[in-house]
This record gives structure tokens, C-alpha cells and sequence, in this order.
């Protein structure tokens, strides 16, 4: 019997800059997944905000627990479908590694301020920082080209796979990147490979289930008032991830989870008890979307091997809308909380600031890599994008630590 990694081809392992093999035993796939895991930048999530701020609490998620969850997911369900594992593992501990400080608020801060430059989307940014960023493998050229993976494995990173376009807010690639996306993407359009959708299905689950655990242990979120006044947190499901639901849809994906065996039937109160029941809730959760995915799946496209382009994940309507309904639950406490909306506020001013200060006295106060990109580039938008990555590199902490060293100095 063939080995997963046995239906990929030399194109699929093909890297942008040609390397020997050191381990002829091991794949192009596993040292992929190695290359992501030793990374600067995987570890530098560790003090990056996923929902609340990074370090303010010893139980919820940062970036780095995050990715690690959806990585341990994506990897199991990867398996069950035929995909490599190592390349869906790489793809889901790669897919937040462009995150600035400060989650989608930081995103928000940086985007406004290269508005002019093209934006700043952190999609697009872990595209750049897996091909040019990252310390590991350079040109003939003395040209940086990043981790330099595979052409699967950063195809299967690519969870939005065009430019930036009008009225649109997600994309995957700058302008600046398009050398190397036209390399990886060569002849499949604007479709994602069945990877990539798997990654990007394991970062729903696990967003879905652990910011509504992380919500219920902080006690912002009780299960039974959701039940009891559903109107507002349906609206902030429409608004944010199933605008054309109904209530009855919606109520009937809440009946459906209310009625499962292992939804908990007491108000959590700290004791081992609810912590353990909480985490079986978590789990069974994580596997019953899995579970439902996969057999659809397999339903639609058979049960060989589902690699590349040859099959699409399919994902019920009934699992989207219980996964929305958790996503909104948890969302929901995130917009209407005064005091993290004023967090907020404080750290895009902060960002901004940090930019513009950053601009006055760049290269000075960059890191090293950073200013050897300052010298050598061409113009002053080329300059800011610099500036721009500097800033996105840093983690939550040391993003406060340079404001207040060069801002408030």
C-alpha cells in the first residue's frame, strides 16, 4: 500500500530555490513541518494576542496554543482523508504566523496605515514572511527566499489565494510577492487546494470551541443565558459569520447542541468537575465537526486518497451553522465588553504611533535583518513596508516596550 506522501509528484515538492536532499529517508513534507516548527516566528506567537490580550491570563489561548490546536486537528483529519499530515500540519502552524500584535485589531492598525503601499493583511503577510522574512535559505542571488517550502506546503498556507481587490478586505499576496505566489500557484486559478481547506476548516473548529471554553472558565460566558436571551448573540452571528441564517436555522443548530449527551447541564463553577466536563465538551465537539466533514467528504469524492486539486472539503450546512453559532457566542462578548473595546482603541493608536516614530528614525531602532531591507530599498513606499514589517514582527509585549521607548521617550 501506497504512503500518503507517495501521491504528491516532484512538482508538488518542488522548492523555489533548489536544495539538496541531506536525509534521502525523510520527505519534503516532514521538513516542511520541522522548518515552520523551528521558526522565529512560530515562537514569537507565544506573546501574541488570539481574543484576550496575550499573558493576561494563565488558562486562555495565545497564538502559539492556537495554532498548535489547529495543527493536532487538521493533522487527524488530514489523515482520514488521504492528504499528507505534514503538509496540512505545516499549513495550520503556519497560518497565523503573519499576525501583528494585537490579533485582527493590530491588523486593522497596520492596514490603515499602509493604505497607500497596499494594505497589510496578515494572510498576505505570512505569504511574505514564509518566502522572504524568515532566516533560512537564500538565492544565488543573495536573495532571501525565506523557509523556502515546498509548493504544496505553501499552497496549502494560502488560505486566500488572489490580490488585494476592491472592497474586499482579505487577500493572500502583496504586490511586492507575486514572483513567488505565481510560482506556487501557476495554472490553479483562485481555487484552494483540499489542504488548504482542511487548514482553514481546523482553524474554525478550533477557534469555535476554545474561545467559547476560554469564555466560560473566565466566566464572560454562561451557556444557560445564551439559552435564555438568544436574540442578541444570533445578531452577532449574522453580522459576523452566517449573514443569511434564520432564526429557525439558528435555533434549530442550538437545539441540535443543546441535546447532545455531553453539553453540560450546570452553570460552570471552577471545580474539577466543570473543568473536566468542559474539556469533553471541547473534545467531542472538535470530533463531531471532524467526523461530519470527513464522511461528507468521502460521500462526494470516494474514499482514495483526496490530494491537491483532484476533491474539495465538504462541510454540511448543519455543521457551518453550529460552528457559527459558537464562533458568535464567543464573538459576542468580545464586542459588547467596554473595557476590551478601550483596550483596543489604546493599541492601534499605539501601532500607528509606533509606525510613524519608526518613520522618522528608520534605520535606526530596526532590527538588524530589517535595516539591511531599509538600505536596499528602492523608494519610500518600499521603505514603509519595511517599517510595516518591523512592526508586525513584534510580539504583543515588545510592541509596548518599543512605544514607550521611542514614542513616549
Amino acid at each position: 500500500m501506497r504512503k500518503q506522501h507517495e501521491w504528491y509528484d516532484e512538482h508538488d515538492a518542488e522548492r523555489w530555490v533548489a536544495e539538496p536532499v541531506k536525509r534521502p529517508g525523510r520527505t519534503a513534507f516532514a521538513r516542511d513541518r520541522a522548518r515552520v516548527l523551528h521558526s522565529a516566528a512560530l515562537r514569537r506567537l507565544a506573546a501574541k494576542t488570539q481574543v484576550a490580550t496575550a499573558g493576561s491570563d494563565d488558562f486562555v489561548r495565545n497564538r502559539l496554543t492556537h495554532s498548535l490546536e489547529v495543527a493536532q486537528i487538521g493533522r487527524e483529519l488530514a489523515a482520514t482523508l488521504g492528504c499528507d499530515p505534514d503538509i496540512v500540519d505545516a499549513a495550520c502552524l503556519s497560518h497565523d504566523l503573519g499576525h501583528p500584535p494585537f490579533g485582527h485589531n493590530g491588523e486593522r492598525a497596520l492596514d490603515q496605515v499602509a493604505a497607500d503601499i497596499g494594505g497589510f493583511e496578515g494572510n498576505a503577510q505570512t505569504l511574505r514572511l514564509l518566502t522572504r522574512l524568515e532566516s533560512k535559505t537564500f538565492a544565488a542571488d543573495d536573495r532571501s527566499v525565506g523557509l523556502n517550502l515546498s509548493r504544496a506546503t505553501l499552497d496549502a498556507a494560502t488560505k486566500y489565494p488572489w490580490s488585494r481587490r476592491e472592497g474586499e478586505r482579505k487577500f493572500g499576496v502583496y504586490d511586492d510577492d507575486l514572483a513567488v505566489f505565481t510560482w506556487l500557484r501557476a495554472g490553479v486559478g483562485e481555487r484552494r487546494c483540499i489542504e488548504a481547506q482542511v487548514m482553514d476548516f481546523a482553524d474554525d473548529v478550533a477557534y469555535s470551541v476554545h474561545d467559547v471554553e476560554d469564555g466560560i472558565v473566565a466566566h464572560h460566558i454562561d451557556l444557560a443565558a445564551v439559552h435564555a436571551d438568544r436574540a442578541p448573540y444570533w445578531a452577532t452571528v449574522r453580522q459576523m459569520y452566517l449573514p443569511e441564517a434564520t432564526d429557525a436555522e439558528l435555533d434549530d443548530g442550538w437545539a441540535r447542541l443543546r441535546s447532545l449527551n455531553y453539553w453540560p447541564a450546570a452553570r460552570f463553577d471552577d471545580s474539577r468537575r466543570s473543568l473536566a466536563g468542559l474539556k469533553d465538551l471541547t473534545s467531542q465537539l472538535i470530533g463531531r465537526f471532524a467526523a461530519a466533514a470527513e464522511q461528507a467528504t468521502h460521500a462526494v469524492f470516494g474514499r482514495s486518497a483526496l490530494i491537491r486539486y483532484e476533491a474539495d472539503l465538504i462541510v454540511p450546512d448543519r455543521t457551518r451553522t453550529e460552528i457559527g453559532l459558537l464562533k458568535g457566542i464567543g464573538m459576542h462578548h468580545v464586542l459588547n465588553s467596554p473595557e476590551r473595546q478601550a483596550r483596543r482603541a489604546t493599541q492601534r493608536e499605539l501601532l500607528t504611533e509606533l509606525v510613524e516614530s519608526l518613520w522618522k528614525l528608520a534605520p535606526n531602532y530596526l532590527d538588524a535583518p530589517f535595516q539591511a531591507d531599509f538600505a536596499e530599498a528602492a523608494d519610500d513606499a518600499a521603505r514603509l513596508r519595511v517599517i510595516v514589517d518591523q512592526v508586525a514582527s513584534l510580539t504583543d509585549p515588545s510592541a509596548l516596550a518599543w512605544h514607550t521607548q521611542l514614542v513616549k521617550a
